[in-house]
């Protein structure tokens, strides 16, 4: 099983509660907080999971995935999409360009937890 998480988030009480929850049960961590250099981070790191935030700056998530999906290379890593917007067709698009899970904030550890193990065993 993999154990290296790539977390694109720009909230940084996010960040360190995600970092915590994942740490703590062996993950090796790496975050980065802005979209526009995120897909080259992505190829350059080779992580087993992508957490990707929906609203950045430089560039969304929903595009980042797009980027994701279209390239040989990613287009079958598990990511893991994080926003504050839970609405239908929020869930919706991402399902449709691609996302393996949709998950809303505020979220709980264990939520956090189950779903990074669930992806990577996947």
């Amino acid at each position: 099983m993999g154990k290296h998480v790539l977390l694109i988030e720009d909230e940084p009480n996010i960040i360190e509660a995600i970092r915590f929850i994942l740490s703590r049960d062996g993950w090796e961590v790496d975050t980065h907080a802005n979209g526009q250099d995120a897909v080259e981070l992505v190829r350059r790191k080779s992580p087993d999971l992508v957490i990707l935030d929906v609203m950045l700056p430089g560039k969304s998530g929903y595009d980042i995935l797009r980027e994701l999906r279209s390239d040989p290379g990613s287009e079958g890593l598990p990511v893991l999409m994080l926003t504050a917007r839970g609405q239908a067709k929020d869930r919706e698009l991402a399902e449709r360009i691609g996302a393996s899970r949709f998950m809303t904030k505020p979220f709980s550890n264990a939520d956090m937890l189950d779903a990074v193990r669930d992806l990577v065993s996947a």
